[in-house]
């Protein structure tokens, strides 16, 4: 797509759009070009001679645009002969990493974390009951990771126990929702990710995820919202009674 095709494509925007830097409007131009054509990940970009001449810039500006997408996650950029950018789509992490920079600048912590967690993950179990039907992969998820009652280890009882939220997440149907609310759990379990509740306690969590299951699988949505909520309610509860501190420190840029 051609400097004057990526102009015109900007719509009412134009006279806006002609102020930004022009590898910004590359960038621009580089990620529409990945969805339209739905690439996926591990997918080759055409090599720098060809996009310069595609986007009509020189080789500085081209490397400027895919720097910008190579720092907010987008792409990679291997080195050396038979290098070059690969697509990486679109990843809960790097959305993570950008919005807590946000996070820190505006001095948010911890605990507004936490509550926007309880304001949106209940949200995303209601929405996974409510279209539960039209996802069966995602209810056999749901089933697989819900119970982990004879899980001992601390590693494994954690990647469970989020394989059963990230499960709940992707079954809301909404990119977006689904988006925030794993960027979020993200976020928090990279602090508190050795804050696991004692085995003596982990009969309620199994419990609750079967509960939850249930209630989605039934397609009961205020349900699954209720139980949803009361389950991140006791472990952030947790979190506070062991680790009070963490609640109040500033989430860090990572």
């Amino acid at each position: 797509m051609a400097m004057d095709r990526v102009a015109l494509e900007q719509g009412d925007n134009a006279s806006v759009r002609r102020r930004d830097k022009t590898a910004e409007v590359v960038a621009r131009a580089i990620v529409r070009q990945i969805q339209q054509q739905r690439l996926t990940r591990g997918t080759r970009l055409p090599a720098e001679t060809d996009m310069i001449r595609e986007y009509r810039v020189g080789r500085g500006t081209l490397r400027e645009a895919l720097r910008i997408l190579e720092v907010n996650g987008f792409i990679s950029v291997k080195p050396g002969p038979g290098g070059g950018p690969i697509v990486e789509g679109l990843q809960d992490d790097s959305f993570g990493r950008t919005a807590t920079l946000f996070f820190q600048m505006g001095g948010m912590t911890y605990r507004e974390l936490v509550e926007a967690r309880l304001i949106l993950e209940p949200v995303a179990a209601r929405l996974a009951a409510e279209r539960q039907q039209r996802d069966a992969a995602g209810s056999g998820a749901l089933e697989q990771t819900a119970n982990v009652q004879d899980v001992t280890d601390d590693l494994d009882y954690l990647r469970r126990t989020s394989d059963f939220h990230a499960a709940v997440i992707r079954m809301s149907g909404n990119g977006i929702v689904a988006l925030f609310c794993q960027s979020l759990s993200d976020v928090f379990r990279g602090r508190v990710s050795s804050v696991v509740f004692p085995a003596d306690r982990r009969q309620n969590v199994v419990r609750s995820h079967d509960a939850i299951a249930r209630a989605i699988e039934a397609g009961k949505g205020a349900r699954a919202e209720k139980l949803m909520r009361e389950h991140m309610h006791e472990y952030a509860n947790f979190v506070i009674e062991r680790y009070p501190g963490i609640m109040d420190e500033v989430v860090e840029w990572r």
